[in-house]
């Protein structure tokens, strides 16, 4: 078998080649995947002006030793170069085989390619390199001589970028590149810069240093979260520790990386450290891999370092083994015999030089050893490791951490405690995010959602708070962190990509390609459906399930009928599932919904169906199952949904190829889907689903659907824009949809100008227009049309008309209306009826003058809008709500009610009750203390009430404008006076008999006490 990256030959138990150091892939040619990597781009500066004035021999000749130098320098970290270009190249540092130190490795690589070339003595040769971490398309290029490992996307235009603008003999790196190897890598900040290609300057970093600090050394110093739990372990390894007394022990912990295994024995060797043991302490390095004796040498100077007060540490080594410690540090070695010594001899007498040192040590003081990340370990230490390991010195405890792919032979030999390591308990991951959010009550969901994203892997979760911390989500200090903005998709951070691949690549192709099956049927499935998408023999199938449940990809929870299969966090389901590259998701997903299919999941499961269809983009059943979906959500209240799977539908149509019949159910999609917007509160886009159908509707000319798409647009215009605007559309609407002579159609429009005329404050015309409305939907023929029923829609005109006649002030007739609303509520029990009956039924109460059981009204109905999400009425509903607080004299939280109602009342565009609330928040004001505020309130509500419209409106505040203003003088008497002469004349137009009658009685009484104060006079 070759290396992958210098083509060197290696023995089929390696896993490391012997000359490059590179980690040894034992996987099959990689198929066409997505991958998060970094690349590294280099070049020589000005090549051309070097070799203009060269035959072509002489050119190679200039160049070559560069290029030499830096492909060595890439193979060194464990690059694979992609690319040759004539005077440089590209490398992918984390593929073909993953690793989660993909871009310190390549800083890395970057120093040591620079280094190399200025190395060769030629001053003219100056290179510059860039460098970005993201995600890419590998994949295997194959000739009848060769194959080439290319990588594809935008990524690579970024490495090239930076390359293109670094200066001679320097590094350019990107954000993501600098995020991914800061600590292990020092940067220098060069601002944002305007690279070709890219819209906006970008952030460039200049690669300074580079250290071989290990990954917890790293991690330590970022982390924001104390130790916790693991206490089954720590007393195991405490029974360990007693045990070293009468002899040598060793304990290997094995885990995942991010598990928590460095921690866990860094805080069991502080506590050895206290009680009076010798820490000797060594951490093999990513970077050091090819170096030999890298981390026998660290393991040297920790012994040297702590034991350097006592001074027989090397007293009982011979020369030879004197000589072999010098070796090992790097020192000069004068003495002859060791350059006569052969390699196998040399080898025996580090080892045992190393255990003679260690044997030493313990006689006077007990010592634990701590090698962590042994999977990383060089070769040549790997000899001196097992020695230390297997070595009989009582009061010695070696302990070793390692990545489950990493395991020497010798480990077995040395007769290790062997643990594995899981993921912090559910209470345990609590805790952690207690300490990392703090303790507020309002983050309760958020750690819920933490623990099931991460399944409490100790670096998952720290990473994923500190990815929301960055991003503003969350604001504060660790340990008392607040939300800044709603928490949406908790996403993977790019510091745990690499980490979850690696464990990706540990899986054989025919388990990869199950489980990424997997990943496309979601977070759980059921294990006959997994094997009839995935077309497995039964053998096979049940070998891959096993051994990827053993490797936690996929946990099996036992069911009566049907196993279920899980993945154990949402962070490796979707790793998996980004690994695939477009083509391949599209095919599982139409063979996921082909199954589905067969199965008969049409009807129970459109949702899902819908998903799949539109992964594999099959436009035609994405539309058909996403308007299935939509119509379901619709029926159970759940609006939020129903958008989402109308918004599905109506894209996937618009990308079926265009006909006259596409474009009939473009509109009547859109005709339908107004329902769900309009419930939602999203006026806007309901306004905005009428004009685009109206405008289809034109393109084909096609009559009916165009007066249908208007009707929705004049129902949205109620509430986006003007009263005589919608005044003016509904008329039309109504006319035509006469003409037309579609019921069902009209109906709507009548309900529509209705309530236009009302808010309009033209009352017996709103009443008049619903009544006919009301008369046709109470008939036997009684019709709507799509995205609603004939029964809604008559609870609507009655909630209306019982409205209209309130404000009338024809009780009766409110009352009627409004329980006949309260009737078909009460059959339909949906949540949007039940709401429009309890608005019409607080109306009504405030009316009659009984504010305390509005309120109750009012605030049963409040609630069920919270609670569905039906937002269109949430300002009307809260705004007479603060409004029957108000005449409770419920001062404080009438202000409370009348502000929020007016905010949702703005975001939603609904311009009346912004202007309705504004009125009674001024009461509430004036009544708390501060009547001057009040009146500039009233004033801007008046006015705008004026311009618009609103004449009704315009009533209710010149009302309260007279009933708040002071009246000291003639003057302000008159200005009262005159408020209430304007309210009187637009009431007696308008036909609101209750405010027509307050007004005359007040300004009866003004009259009276003005007529009074002239006689006294």
């Amino acid at each position: 078998m070759l290396c992958f990256a210098c083509q060197s030959t290696i023995g089929a138990d390696d896993n490391w080649c012997a000359k490059c150091g590179a980690a040894v892939a034992k996987r099959v040619d990689p198929d066409s995947e997505q991958r998060f990597v970094t690349i590294l781009r280099a070049d020589v500066v000005d090549s051309t002006g070097l070799v203009a004035d060269l035959d072509p021999e002489a050119a190679v000749s200039r160049l070559e030793p560069a290029l030499i130098a830096m492909r060595g320098a890439v193979r060194q970290f464990g690059g694979i170069v992609s690319k040759e270009l004539g005077d440089g190249l590209a490398a992918v540092f984390g593929a073909p085989v993953a690793d989660d130190n993909h871009a310190p490795l390549a800083c890395h690589a970057a120093i040591e390619l620079v280094r190399r070339v200025a190395g060769l003595g030629d001053p003219g040769l100056q290179v510059r390199v860039g460098l970005h971490s993201g995600r890419v398309v590998a994949y295997m290029v194959a000739s009848e001589y060769s194959k080439v490992y290319e990588i594809g996307g935008a990524a690579q235009h970024l490495a090239a970028r930076l390359e293109a603008v670094a200066e001679p003999n320097q590094i350019y790196a990107s954000e993501a590149c600098q995020n991914l190897a800061e600590g292990n890598v020092q940067f220098e900040y060069l601002g944002r810069r305007q690279l070709k290609g890219f819209s906006e300057p970008l952030p460039i970093y200049r690669v300074a240093s580079a250290t071989d600090v290990s990954s917890w050394r790293v991690r330590r110093a970022r982390s924001v979260a104390r130790f916790v739990n693991r206490s089954k372990e720590t007393a195991l390894l405490r029974q360990l520790a007693r045990d070293a007394d009468p002899n040598r022990q060793t304990a290997l912990l094995v885990g995942d990386p991010g598990i928590g295994k460095s921690r866990l024995v860094h805080e069991f060797v502080d506590q050895l450290t206290r009680e009076g043991w010798l820490p000797i302490h060594a951490e093999c390095s990513p970077n050091l891999q090819g170096a030999p004796f890298s981390t026998l040498k660290a393991l040297m100077l920790s012994i040297l370092e702590g034991a350097s007060t006592d001074t027989d540490s090397l007293a009982n080594l011979t020369g030879i083994q004197r000589s072999a410690i010098d070796a090992v540090l790097d020192r000069p070695i004068s003495d002859s015999e060791w350059g006569e010594l052969e390699p196998h001899a040399r080898g025996r007498a580090i080892s045992e030089a190393c255990c003679a040192i260690v044997e030493g040590l313990v006689v006077r003081r007990r010592a634990v050893i701590l090698i962590e990340d042994l999977h990383w370990i060089d070769r040549a230490s790997e000899t001196v490791m097992a020695a230390l390991a297997s070595l009989r010195a009582p009061g010695l405890l070696v302990l070793l951490t390692s990545r489950p792919n990493g395991l020497p032979d010798w480990v077995a030999r040395s007769n290790a405690e062997i643990t594995a390591l899981r993921s912090l308990g559910e209470d345990a991951g609590r805790e952690m995010l207690d300490d990392i959010l703090g303790a507020s009550a309002n983050m309760a969901d958020l750690k819920s959602r933490v623990v099931l994203h991460t399944a409490s892997v100790p670096l998952f979760i720290e990473e994923v708070c500190r990815s929301l911390k960055d991003s503003g989500v969350l604001r504060g200090h660790w340990g008392d962190l607040a939300l800044a903005r709603p928490v949406g998709d908790l996403g993977i951070p790019s510091s745990i990509q690499g980490v979850i691949a690696t464990r990706l690549d540990r899986v054989s192709k025919e388990e990869r390609s199950l489980l990424q099956i997997a990943a496309a049927l979601g977070p759980s499935s059921t294990e006959s459906l997994l094997r009839e998408v995935a077309g497995l023999p039964q053998e096979a199938f049940q070998r891959c399930l096993t051994a990827l449940d053993r490797a936690e990809f996929l946990v099996r929870i036992d069911l009566e009928q049907d196993s279920l299969l899980e993945f154990p966090h949402e962070m490796v389901r979707q790793v998996t599932y980004d690994s695939m590259v477009e083509k391949l998701r599209e095919s599982v997903h139409a063979r996921i919904l082909a199954t589905l299919e067969d199965n008969g999941s049409s009807y129970d499961e459109p949702n899902k169906l819908c998903y799949h269809a539109m992964r594999a983009k099959d436009w035609q059943k994405a539309f058909a199952y996403g308007r299935t979906a939509a119509r379901k959500s619709l029926a159970r209240s759940a609006f939020a949904d129903a958008i989402n799977y109308f918004e599905i539908a109506m894209a996937a149509l618009d990308k079926t190829p265009f006909a006259r019949s596409r474009e009939a159910d473009a509109i009547d999609l859109r005709i339908e889907a107004r329902t769900a917007f309009m419930s939602a509160g999203k006026v806007a886009e309901w306004f905005d689903l009428g004009r685009d159908a109206e405008g289809r509707a034109n393109a084909v000319d096609d009559i009916g659907r165009k007066v249908a798409a208007m009707a929705v647009r004049s129902g949205a215009q109620n509430f986006y824009g003007t009263p005589i605007e919608a005044i003016e559309t509904g008329e039309e609407v109504a006319r035509l949809a006469g003409e037309w002579g579609n019921p069902g159609w009209l109906n709507l429009a009548q309900y529509s100008l209705g309530q236009a005329y009302f808010i309009a404050g033209r009352f017996r015309e709103a009443e008049q227009m619903l009544g006919e409305a009301c008369l046709r939907l109470s008939g036997p023929d009684a019709s709507a049309p799509p995205g609603t029923t004939p029964r809604t829609l008559l609870l609507l005109c009655c909630m209306m008309k019982s409205v209209t006649h309130t404000t009338l002030g024809e009780i009766d007739s409110g009352i009627e209306f409004h329980e006949r609303a309260a009737a078909i509520a009460n059959e339909s029990n949906r949540p949007f009826d039940r709401v429009a009956a309890g608005y019409s039924g607080g109306f009504l109460m405030l009316g009659q003058g009984n504010p305390a059981r509005a309120a109750d009204i009012l605030e049963e109905a409040f609630a069920l809008t919270q609670k569905y999400g039906i937002r269109l009425f949430v300002p009307v509903v809260a705004c007479h709500l603060g409004i029957a607080y108000l005449e409770q004299g419920r001062l404080d939280q009438a202000r409370l009610t009348l502000i929020e109602a007016r905010e949702e009342a703005r975001s939603v565009g609904y311009t009346s009750i912004v202007l309705r609330t504004s009125i009674y928040l001024a009461l509430a004001v004036s009544r708390l203390g501060d009547p001057q505020a009040a009146l500039n309130t009233l004033r801007e509500a008046r006015n705008t009430a004026r311009q618009q419209g609103f004449s009704g409106l315009e009533a209710e505040a010149l009302f309260s404008e007279a009933t708040i203003s002071p009246a000291t003088n003639a003057d302000e008497t008159n200005l009262v006076l005159n408020q209430l002469r304007a309210a009187i004349a637009i009431a007696s137009d308008n036909g609101a008999k209750p405010l027509l009658h307050r007004a005359e009685a007040l300004l009866n009484e003004m009259l009276a006490d003005s007529q009074g104060s002239f006689w006294r006079r």
